[in-house]
């Protein structure tokens, strides 16, 4: 039998307790993985392991697959309506909702996120984000093409079959609901692979969708690591379509593996080197606010991090004096402490991964302006780093750190910083700071990147596409266009008065 988590919370933020079963989610039962192992999840506040869950393997994968099939082809897909799928993704944001806090605890625990920042971030996105794509459900729509009087054309956009999605570990709950929502509601079947190092909201809500009453076989959730499970899923010769969420680098290996196997269909949201322009006419006290959010928010682990931040000449040492300030301020520690804002990076490897980077841009001549070091004795914590006297070629510069690390670069002039900006393999995002609306839209503009946001920073939302230029990845998340993603075209030809001689 598998692994049962149960944990009694009692912090300043969250008392509760839960209980459940962490075995691999397939035909809507929790089971062992085929060779009855299991893999530690640990608490990287402490370094601790906070319990086990089963280890799926490839033939897990192809249980998984066979039980999406038969309810694909019996209870979902085309054969149960818009308006019902519409209603289980329903019930099961209103699941969510009832189960908030419990969700956010799981968060915050695993991942070492802010309890506040998922109690009141990820959780209601998750939400809302499931809330939108089950309004979708029941309007699936082809068109009528007009041809000839005697022919009647039309086109239907039919779920593809079983999907296969990969999620990292940076925004569990958030990433879990962007991959099942529109796939669910066009009436595709899943299997999911969660980061092995932050399972339980996943796992947790596969309990939940269960008690909403999906079919067995519509959602299967199967734990493992991204070189067996993974791989299972990329080159699996009867799922016709893979969504990645992660690094680029491993999406080139899913894109190939979807290539060399069936041809999959491929949407990846990728890695990014985010530029977050600040002009001279910039409202400071705001520019510093969203900036600060840009690069620290959630450990600075996001794809989108504003981590290259150009401040034009005439304001760059007052915006440097008010954002080391800021950032000095920023509360680090226990993700259950109320005040707490920035909790440990995620595991061993990633604090180890942004040290790197960090020793990198010391020994290449950046300065440390602040942080650059360990914060305190215990887990994964990491100063929030502010490098200053960098030039392009550093990797701190180029290459994505995913981490609490910001370099802070001074530009002449709108050319200057349209050039340095786009001089990045990513396009994921970018931001641009001023009070001239023509410069911001002209800039805006020339920004090669899937969002800009103009006097803002990393606002998202279910109805709008996400998703990057360049190496940051294929396809758009999020809004109408997450449709088109999960559906084939097909057009229908019906003959009403040609003959053939």
């Amino acid at each position: 039998m598998p692994t049962v988590f149960a944990h009694e919370f009692d912090t300043p933020v969250y008392k509760g307790k839960v209980s459940f079963n962490t075995g691999l989610f397939i035909n809507g039962q929790f089971v062992d993985g085929s060779d009855r192992t299991t893999i530690d999840v640990v608490n990287p506040t402490n370094g601790k392991v906070i319990t086990s869950i089963s280890e799926g393997t490839p033939k897990d994968v192809d249980l998984a697959v066979d039980a999406a099939e038969k309810a694909f082809e019996t209870t979902w897909g085309l054969n149960c309506p818009g308006s019902k799928r519409g209603l289980l993704l329903n019930k099961l944001a209103s699941l969510l909702e009832e189960y908030t806090d419990e969700l956010a605890a799981l968060e915050a625990l695993d991942n070492g996120k802010a309890f506040n920042v998922a109690r009141y971030g990820d959780i209601p996105t998750a939400i809302a984000c499931i809330r939108y794509f089950a309004g979708w459900a029941d309007k699936i729509s082809g068109r009528v093409i007009e041809t000839t009087e005697e022919r009647f054309t039309y086109t239907r956009h039919e779920p593809i079959g079983v999907v296969g999605q990969i999620i990292p570990w940076n925004f569990p709950l958030i990433m879990f609901a962007w991959k099942i929502a529109p796939a669910l509601a066009t009436g595709n079947t899943v299997v999911l692979k969660p980061s092995e190092l932050t399972p339980l909201t996943a796992i947790r809500v596969c309990h939940l969708a269960k008690e909403a009453g999906f079919p067995p076989g519509v959602l299967n959730v199967v734990t493992g690591y991204g070189n067996t499970v993974g791989s299972a899923i990329s080159s699996h010769m009867r799922i016709h379509k893979i969504a990645f969420t992660g690094s680029t680098l491993v999406g080139r290996k899913i894109m190939e593996a979807a290539a060399k196997s069936n041809l999959k269909i491929v949407t990846l949201e990728l890695g990014g080197k985010s530029p977050n322009i600040i002009f001279n006419d910039a409202d400071l006290e705001q520019a510093v606010n969203w900036a600060m959010l840009g690069v620290f928010f959630n450990q600075g682990q996001c794809c989108i991090a504003g981590s290259r931040i150009f401040v034009q000449e005439g304001i760059y040492d007052e915006f440097l004096k008010r954002f080391t300030e800021k950032s000095q301020s920023i509360k680090i520690g226990d993700p259950f402490a109320p005040d707490t804002y920035q909790g440990p990076q995620v595991s061993k490897i990633q604090y180890d991964r942004i040290m790197g980077y960090i020793d990198s841009g010391k020994k290449e001549g950046a300065k440390v302006h602040i942080g650059g070091e360990r914060h305190g004795n215990d887990g994964y914590f990491i100063q929030p780093t502010i490098f200053l006297d960098t030039h392009p070629d550093m990797r701190i510069v180029k290459e994505e750190i995913f981490g609490p690390v910001s370099v802070v670069i001074k530009f002449r002039d709108e050319e200057d910083v349209v050039r340095q900006a786009n001089d990045t393999v990513y396009g994921l995002a970018a931001a641009v700071f001023t009070k001239d609306v023509n410069r911001a839209i002209t800039t805006a503009h020339k920004l090669k990147a899937g969002t800009v946001w103009v006097n803002c920073y990393s606002l998202l939302g279910p109805n709008v596409p996400f998703g990057g230029y360049k190496q940051s990845g294929i396809g758009r998340e999020m809004g109408e266009y997450a449709l088109a993603n999960y559906t084939e075209v097909k057009a229908v030809n019906v003959n009403l008065g040609l003959k053939m001689m």
